[in-house]
Protein backbone atom coordinates (compact mmCIF):
# COMPACT_ATOMS: atom_id res chain seq x y z
CA UNK A 1 0.00 0.00 0.00
CA UNK A 2 1.23 3.63 -0.23
CA UNK A 3 1.24 4.78 2.76
CA UNK A 4 2.32 8.94 1.02
CA UNK A 5 3.23 11.06 4.02
CA UNK A 6 2.46 8.54 6.43
CA UNK A 7 5.50 6.45 5.67
CA UNK A 8 8.02 9.61 6.55
CA UNK A 9 7.84 8.54 10.27
CA UNK A 10 8.53 4.92 11.45
CA UNK A 11 5.48 3.45 12.11
CA UNK A 12 6.26 0.50 13.93
CA UNK A 13 7.49 1.99 17.01
CA UNK A 14 4.07 1.63 18.52
CA UNK A 15 3.65 -2.04 17.74
CA UNK A 16 3.12 -3.88 21.10
CA UNK A 17 5.89 -6.47 22.17
CA UNK A 18 3.11 -9.18 22.37
CA UNK A 19 3.21 -9.20 19.01
CA UNK A 20 5.99 -11.51 18.23
CA UNK A 21 7.18 -9.49 15.64
CA UNK A 22 10.96 -8.22 14.91
CA UNK A 23 10.35 -4.64 14.27
CA UNK A 24 14.05 -4.22 12.54
CA UNK A 25 13.68 -7.60 10.05
CA UNK A 26 9.97 -5.92 8.99
CA UNK A 27 11.88 -2.65 8.18
CA UNK A 28 14.32 -4.53 6.26
CA UNK A 29 13.08 -4.94 3.14
CA UNK A 30 10.67 -8.61 3.20
CA UNK A 31 9.42 -10.82 5.73
CA UNK A 32 6.86 -14.18 5.09
CA UNK A 33 4.48 -15.28 7.98
CA UNK A 34 2.87 -18.78 7.85
CA UNK A 35 -0.88 -18.53 8.28
CA UNK A 36 -2.56 -19.81 11.02
CA UNK A 37 -4.59 -21.95 9.62
CA UNK A 38 -1.73 -23.47 7.31
CA UNK A 39 -0.35 -24.26 11.30
CA UNK A 40 -2.85 -26.53 11.69
CA UNK A 41 -2.71 -28.82 8.22
CA UNK A 42 -2.22 -31.99 9.41
CA UNK A 43 0.20 -33.05 6.30
CA UNK A 44 2.22 -29.97 7.97
CA UNK A 45 1.99 -31.41 10.96
CA UNK A 46 3.35 -34.86 10.19
CA UNK A 47 6.18 -33.74 8.46
CA UNK A 48 7.43 -31.83 11.28
CA UNK A 49 6.31 -33.44 14.40
CA UNK A 50 7.56 -36.92 13.14
CA UNK A 51 9.43 -37.03 9.89
CA UNK A 52 11.26 -34.18 10.28
CA UNK A 53 11.65 -34.73 14.33
CA UNK A 54 12.04 -38.46 13.65
CA UNK A 55 14.83 -38.24 11.53
CA UNK A 56 16.75 -35.60 13.23
CA UNK A 57 16.66 -37.68 16.90
CA UNK A 58 17.46 -41.10 15.06
CA UNK A 59 20.58 -39.19 13.42
CA UNK A 60 22.09 -38.08 16.45
CA UNK A 61 20.75 -40.91 19.02
CA UNK A 62 24.44 -41.95 19.58
CA UNK A 63 25.97 -38.64 20.59
CA UNK A 64 22.79 -38.52 23.05
CA UNK A 65 21.22 -35.49 21.82
CA UNK A 66 16.92 -35.05 21.98
CA UNK A 67 15.65 -32.15 19.85
CA UNK A 68 12.01 -31.48 21.00
CA UNK A 69 10.77 -28.79 18.36
CA UNK A 70 12.75 -28.17 15.03
CA UNK A 71 11.77 -24.02 15.38
CA UNK A 72 13.20 -23.68 19.11
CA UNK A 73 16.31 -26.09 18.85
CA UNK A 74 18.12 -25.30 15.70
CA UNK A 75 19.13 -21.89 16.36
CA UNK A 76 21.91 -22.13 17.96
CA UNK A 77 23.70 -24.36 15.18
CA UNK A 78 24.55 -27.09 17.64
CA UNK A 79 22.18 -29.94 15.75
CA UNK A 80 23.03 -28.63 12.64
CA UNK A 81 26.45 -28.85 13.02
CA UNK A 82 26.35 -32.40 14.65
CA UNK A 83 24.00 -33.14 11.83
CA UNK A 84 26.79 -31.75 9.26
CA UNK A 85 29.66 -33.98 11.00
CA UNK A 86 27.19 -37.31 11.01
CA UNK A 87 26.36 -36.74 7.13
CA UNK A 88 29.20 -34.98 5.82
CA UNK A 89 32.06 -35.74 7.47
CA UNK A 90 32.63 -32.39 8.31
CA UNK A 91 33.81 -31.25 11.55
CA UNK A 92 34.29 -27.98 12.18
CA UNK A 93 36.85 -25.98 14.75
CA UNK A 94 33.29 -24.22 16.33
CA UNK A 95 32.68 -24.22 20.18
CA UNK A 96 30.31 -26.82 21.37
CA UNK A 97 27.55 -24.20 23.17
CA UNK A 98 27.75 -21.00 21.48
CA UNK A 99 25.70 -18.77 24.58
CA UNK A 100 26.08 -15.24 22.91
CA UNK A 101 23.88 -14.01 19.86
CA UNK A 102 27.26 -13.39 18.37
CA UNK A 103 28.35 -16.62 18.91
CA UNK A 104 25.39 -18.29 17.28
CA UNK A 105 25.19 -16.26 14.71
CA UNK A 106 29.03 -17.52 13.85
CA UNK A 107 28.63 -20.71 14.35
CA UNK A 108 25.44 -20.81 11.76
CA UNK A 109 27.29 -18.88 9.11
CA UNK A 110 30.16 -21.59 8.98
CA UNK A 111 28.07 -24.45 9.50
CA UNK A 112 25.47 -23.35 6.58
CA UNK A 113 28.10 -22.39 4.50
CA UNK A 114 29.44 -25.71 4.64
CA UNK A 115 25.85 -27.25 4.18
CA UNK A 116 25.14 -25.09 1.38
CA UNK A 117 28.10 -26.11 -0.65
CA UNK A 118 26.70 -29.62 -0.29
CA UNK A 119 22.75 -28.99 -0.88
CA UNK A 120 23.19 -27.21 -4.46
CA UNK A 121 20.75 -25.59 -4.37
CA UNK A 122 20.36 -22.42 -6.63
CA UNK A 123 17.64 -20.80 -4.82
CA UNK A 124 18.18 -21.14 -0.91
CA UNK A 125 15.25 -20.30 0.99
CA UNK A 126 16.97 -19.94 4.55
CA UNK A 127 19.61 -17.69 6.04
CA UNK A 128 21.78 -17.38 8.74
CA UNK A 129 19.36 -14.28 10.51
CA UNK A 130 15.80 -16.51 9.68
CA UNK A 131 17.39 -19.53 11.65
CA UNK A 132 18.64 -17.88 14.31
CA UNK A 133 15.19 -16.27 14.64
CA UNK A 134 13.45 -19.38 14.85
CA UNK A 135 11.76 -19.03 11.59
CA UNK A 136 9.63 -21.98 10.88
CA UNK A 137 9.40 -21.44 7.31
CA UNK A 138 13.03 -21.63 6.59
CA UNK A 139 14.29 -24.24 9.11
CA UNK A 140 11.68 -26.29 7.18
CA UNK A 141 12.98 -25.81 4.05
CA UNK A 142 16.44 -26.32 5.20
CA UNK A 143 15.75 -29.49 6.77
CA UNK A 144 13.25 -31.01 3.85
CA UNK A 145 16.76 -30.23 1.40
CA UNK A 146 18.73 -32.40 3.94
CA UNK A 147 16.80 -34.70 4.10
CA UNK A 148 16.34 -35.09 0.19
CA UNK A 149 19.93 -35.01 -0.16
CA UNK A 150 21.66 -36.83 2.43
CA UNK A 151 18.48 -39.51 3.22
CA UNK A 152 16.39 -39.43 0.28
CA UNK A 153 14.85 -42.99 1.09
CA UNK A 154 13.39 -41.11 4.04
CA UNK A 155 9.51 -41.08 2.84
CA UNK A 156 8.63 -37.23 3.07
CA UNK A 157 5.07 -36.58 3.30
CA UNK A 158 3.95 -35.39 -0.50
CA UNK A 159 2.52 -32.30 -1.52
CA UNK A 160 3.01 -30.46 1.65
CA UNK A 161 2.36 -26.67 1.32
CA UNK A 162 1.43 -23.45 3.31
CA UNK A 163 -0.48 -20.62 2.81
CA UNK A 164 1.81 -17.43 3.45
CA UNK A 165 1.53 -13.74 3.84
CA UNK A 166 4.65 -12.05 2.15
CA UNK A 167 4.70 -8.24 3.30
CA UNK A 168 7.53 -5.84 1.54
CA UNK A 169 8.23 -2.65 2.97
CA UNK A 170 9.83 0.19 0.53
CA UNK A 171 9.89 3.59 0.12
CA UNK A 172 6.27 3.57 -1.36
CA UNK A 173 4.72 1.63 1.01
CA UNK A 174 3.73 -1.69 2.14
CA UNK A 175 2.69 -4.56 -0.37
CA UNK A 176 1.15 -7.47 0.57
CA UNK A 177 0.59 -10.90 -1.18
CA UNK A 178 -0.92 -14.21 -0.63
CA UNK A 179 1.24 -17.16 -1.68
CA UNK A 180 1.10 -20.93 -1.40
CA UNK A 181 4.92 -21.92 -0.51
CA UNK A 182 5.77 -25.88 -1.45
CA UNK A 183 7.59 -27.74 1.10
CA UNK A 184 7.70 -31.25 -0.20
CA UNK A 185 7.18 -32.28 -4.05
CA UNK A 186 3.87 -33.48 -4.89
CA UNK A 187 4.65 -37.61 -5.77
CA UNK A 188 1.39 -38.18 -7.89
CA UNK A 189 -0.44 -40.54 -4.99
CA UNK A 190 -3.06 -37.93 -3.51
CA UNK A 191 -4.43 -36.86 -7.20
CA UNK A 192 -7.69 -38.47 -6.87
CA UNK A 193 -8.21 -36.54 -3.87
CA UNK A 194 -7.57 -33.46 -5.95
CA UNK A 195 -9.92 -34.37 -8.47
CA UNK A 196 -12.83 -35.36 -5.87
CA UNK A 197 -12.50 -31.82 -4.68
CA UNK A 198 -13.12 -30.10 -8.55
CA UNK A 199 -15.53 -32.41 -9.92
CA UNK A 200 -18.25 -30.78 -7.88
CA UNK A 201 -19.49 -28.22 -10.31
CA UNK A 202 -20.60 -25.97 -7.56
CA UNK A 203 -16.69 -26.02 -5.75
CA UNK A 204 -16.06 -25.22 -9.80
CA UNK A 205 -17.76 -22.59 -9.63
CA UNK A 206 -17.09 -21.09 -6.11
CA UNK A 207 -13.51 -21.69 -7.49
CA UNK A 208 -14.02 -19.31 -10.58
CA UNK A 209 -15.40 -16.41 -8.20
CA UNK A 210 -13.14 -16.37 -5.69
CA UNK A 211 -10.31 -15.84 -8.15
CA UNK A 212 -11.64 -13.23 -10.17
CA UNK A 213 -12.85 -11.59 -7.22
CA UNK A 214 -9.31 -11.80 -5.73
CA UNK A 215 -7.65 -10.64 -8.92
CA UNK A 216 -9.94 -7.76 -9.40
CA UNK A 217 -8.99 -6.61 -5.96
CA UNK A 218 -4.83 -6.74 -6.97
CA UNK A 219 -4.36 -10.15 -4.59
CA UNK A 220 -2.20 -12.59 -6.96
CA UNK A 221 -3.56 -15.82 -7.15
CA UNK A 222 -1.27 -17.10 -10.11
CA UNK A 223 0.68 -19.41 -7.41
CA UNK A 224 -2.69 -20.95 -6.39
CA UNK A 225 -3.19 -24.91 -6.73
CA UNK A 226 -5.94 -25.40 -8.92
CA UNK A 227 -7.94 -26.62 -6.42
CA UNK A 228 -10.64 -24.77 -4.75
CA UNK A 229 -9.15 -22.26 -2.30
CA UNK A 230 -9.67 -21.77 1.48
CA UNK A 231 -10.99 -18.27 0.97
CA UNK A 232 -13.10 -18.04 4.25
CA UNK A 233 -10.01 -19.12 6.09
CA UNK A 234 -7.46 -16.66 4.16
CA UNK A 235 -9.87 -13.34 5.64
CA UNK A 236 -10.88 -14.75 8.98
CA UNK A 237 -8.36 -13.21 11.41
CA UNK A 238 -8.61 -9.77 9.73
CA UNK A 239 -5.17 -9.93 8.92
CA UNK A 240 -5.34 -9.30 5.06
CA UNK A 241 -8.43 -8.24 4.97
CA UNK A 242 -6.76 -5.43 6.91
CA UNK A 243 -3.51 -4.82 4.72
CA UNK A 244 -6.01 -4.71 1.55
CA UNK A 245 -7.72 -2.06 2.38
CA UNK A 246 -5.05 -0.36 3.45
CA UNK A 247 -3.07 -0.93 0.52
CA UNK A 248 -6.07 0.08 -2.34
CA UNK A 249 -7.45 2.95 -0.17
CA UNK A 250 -3.14 4.49 0.21
CA UNK A 251 -3.63 4.61 3.79
CA UNK A 252 -1.48 3.06 6.60
CA UNK A 253 -2.93 1.02 8.84
CA UNK A 254 -0.52 1.53 12.34
CA UNK A 255 0.47 -2.07 13.73
CA UNK A 256 -0.49 -1.10 17.40
CA UNK A 257 -4.31 -0.83 16.26
CA UNK A 258 -4.44 -4.12 15.48
CA UNK A 259 -2.94 -8.09 16.12
CA UNK A 260 -0.56 -8.62 13.09
CA UNK A 261 -0.37 -12.32 14.73
CA UNK A 262 -3.77 -13.11 16.19
CA UNK A 263 -3.41 -15.96 18.58
CA UNK A 264 -7.42 -15.99 20.25
CA UNK A 265 -11.03 -15.51 18.90
CA UNK A 266 -11.34 -11.94 20.38
CA UNK A 267 -8.08 -11.10 18.53
CA UNK A 268 -9.65 -12.53 15.62
CA UNK A 269 -13.36 -10.78 16.24
CA UNK A 270 -11.51 -7.34 16.90
CA UNK A 271 -9.54 -7.42 13.82
CA UNK A 272 -12.34 -8.14 11.46
CA UNK A 273 -14.75 -5.14 12.97
CA UNK A 274 -12.11 -2.89 12.33
CA UNK A 275 -11.63 -3.70 8.81
CA UNK A 276 -15.58 -3.36 8.92
CA UNK A 277 -15.50 0.07 10.58
CA UNK A 278 -12.91 1.06 8.07
CA UNK A 279 -15.30 0.44 5.36
CA UNK A 280 -17.90 1.58 6.64
CA UNK A 281 -16.01 5.03 6.97
CA UNK A 282 -15.02 4.35 2.74
CA UNK A 283 -18.40 4.71 2.05
CA UNK A 284 -18.64 1.08 1.12
CA UNK A 285 -21.58 -0.66 1.81
CA UNK A 286 -21.16 -4.38 3.33
CA UNK A 287 -25.45 -5.53 3.56
CA UNK A 288 -25.77 -8.03 6.63
CA UNK A 289 -22.24 -8.48 7.06
CA UNK A 290 -21.29 -9.13 11.22
CA UNK A 291 -17.71 -9.65 11.81
CA UNK A 292 -18.30 -12.73 13.74
CA UNK A 293 -19.71 -14.01 9.82
CA UNK A 294 -16.19 -13.52 8.88
CA UNK A 295 -14.70 -14.96 12.25
CA UNK A 296 -16.44 -18.01 11.68
CA UNK A 297 -15.31 -18.52 7.97
CA UNK A 298 -18.95 -17.81 6.48
CA UNK A 299 -18.06 -17.87 2.83
CA UNK A 300 -21.01 -15.98 1.44
CA UNK A 301 -19.84 -12.92 4.28
CA UNK A 302 -16.08 -12.82 3.22
CA UNK A 303 -16.79 -12.53 -0.89
CA UNK A 304 -19.77 -9.87 0.19
CA UNK A 305 -16.72 -7.90 2.04
CA UNK A 306 -14.50 -8.94 -1.14
CA UNK A 307 -17.32 -7.40 -3.98
CA UNK A 308 -17.69 -4.00 -2.08
CA UNK A 309 -13.79 -3.54 -2.43
CA UNK A 310 -14.02 -5.05 -6.10
CA UNK A 311 -16.85 -2.51 -7.11
CA UNK A 312 -14.19 -0.02 -5.92
CA UNK A 313 -11.01 -0.66 -7.41
CA UNK A 314 -11.93 -3.20 -9.86
CA UNK A 315 -12.30 -1.60 -12.53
Amino acid sequence: MDGGGAMEADPFHNAKEDEHMDAQTFKAGKMKMIQPDSLKDPKLDKLKEQVLLGWINESLKAEHIVVQSVEEDLYDGLVLHHLLARFAGVHLTLEEMALTASAQIRKLEAVLEELDKRLEQQDTKWEVSLIHKKDLLATLHLLVAMVTRFQPEVELPSNVKVQVVVLEVSRTGIQSDVQTEVLTEDRGDNAQEVSDTTDDPMEQLMEMEVKQTMAGVGLQVSDLDQQVWDLDQQFSDGVILLLLIGQLEGFFIPLSDFRLTPDSHEHRLHNVSLALSLLADLGLQVSAVQAQDVVSQDVAGTLKVLYALFRKHGG
